[in-house]
């Protein structure tokens, strides 16, 4: 027992003195947490607009000083002409242009109805989107306010009501995602560059032939990195709690275990990988390729799965992050316990087992 205490302790020792590994393993999940939390979002705030107004009464202008009093947008650019909207937009700098018709008060009075054109850069298809939801959004609340003395038989009056999230943070959909990319790339791709430095330095058989047995060797490497990974999750739910608001609606003793689960489920994978890798670098290159990309594509952290093909619905079932992502959002933005998670859980223990067994396999070969 004392000789495997001071492998662990010399494990240590090695990522402790190795600078690059420090910062991959604190540097990279601090970064990347805040760089998800405060540059990607999918909210819209002070976007740049121009008006083409061909009526210039008193009703255009309540809607565009309500438009421009909101925190959404700005007028930056008053046109003239309908030929002056494209070169507007090939500058870069406008994202939207609202052309209101001609006698738009009058026809409101008259015809009931008037007519606003929303024109948007749809370069990026997602902002245009958004800008157009919310330009509809402050018309509709200005329509209401028209209509508030206006009494219509049979009216119906929807109400809306978000649960979970109901400000659309987006910042609450990426936490959760950062936090499993980061364990999982830390996690997996540290473990797997450790092992394999010893294959490729040609000191893992030295190991193997030690009075440790091969078993305590291989866990003699991971103790350390379950270790600092559990702090690296402690930090990112603690910037993401002080820092972005992030509600942690369910109990932190649960979150704790599902994230050292998910820690050893990642850290198996990474044994894995050291299995088939000879060199550092071609482990390193099979983290990031293998894993990254499965990560942010197939686990529903930008994309849903539901909108998935039938084909790549299937094959996300066995991404681990797919799983984790489910029950940290259960955890943290729903509240719920086991009660609702435990088959997420129970998957995710039956891949850690199918991992650790096929690498015990793999090892048992290379050693024959």
């Amino acid at each position: 027992m004392k000789r495997f205490i001071g492998f662990i302790k010399k494990e240590f020792y090695h990522i402790f003195r190795d600078r690059r590994s420090l910062f991959i393993l604190f540097g990279m999940p601090i970064a990347q947490i805040l760089l998800f939390g405060f540059a990607i979002t999918n909210e819209i705030n002070n976007v740049d607009i121009a008006i083409l107004d061909h009526s210039k009464d008193a009703s255009t202008e309540e809607i565009i000083n309500k438009i421009s009093a909101s925190k959404y947008f700005t007028v930056k650019q008053i046109l003239t002409r309908e030929a002056d909207i494209e070169t507007a937009f090939k500058k870069g700098k406008i994202k939207a242009v609202l052309n209101f018709e001609k006698h738009f008060s009058r026809n409101l009075i008259k015809q009931n109805q008037a007519t606003i054109q929303i024109i948007t850069d749809a370069t990026d298809p997602n902002t245009a989107n958004s800008i157009t939801n919310y330009i509809n959004a402050i018309l509709q609340n200005y329509q209401q306010e028209k209509n508030r003395a206006i009494v219509v038989e049979y009216q119906i009056i929807p109400q809306t009501r978000m649960v979970y999230n109901p400000e659309l943070k987006s910042v609450f959909m990426f936490v959760p995602g950062v936090m499993t990319i980061i364990l999982m790339l830390v996690s997996a791709m540290m473990t797997s560059i450790s092992i394999t430095r010893e294959k490729e330095l040609g000191t893992m058989e030295i190991l193997l032939v030690s009075p440790l047995k091969p078993f305590q060797v291989i866990i003699g490497k991971v103790v350390p990195y379950i270790f600092l990974s559990v702090i690296n999750a402690a930090v990112i739910v603690l910037l993401s709690i002080f820092i972005f608001k992030m509600p942690l609606q369910g109990s932190l003793i649960l979150l704790g275990l599902e994230s050292v689960l998910f820690i050893i489920t990642s850290l198996a994978l990474g044994i894995l990988i050291s299995t088939i890798a000879e060199t550092q670098q071609s482990a390193m290159m099979i983290s990031l390729m293998g894993l990254m990309l499965p990560v942010i594509l197939l686990s529903g952290f930008i994309f849903p799965i539901s909108s998935m093909p039938v084909a790549l619905q299937v094959i996300s079932n066995i991404i681990p992050a797919k799983w984790f992502i489910i029950i940290i959002k259960g955890i943290m933005l729903k509240g719920v316990g086991m009660a609702f998670i435990w088959k997420e859980t129970l998957i995710l223990m039956g891949m850690t087992l199918f991992f650790i067994g096929l690498s015990v396999k793999k090892y048992k070969i290379r050693l024959e």
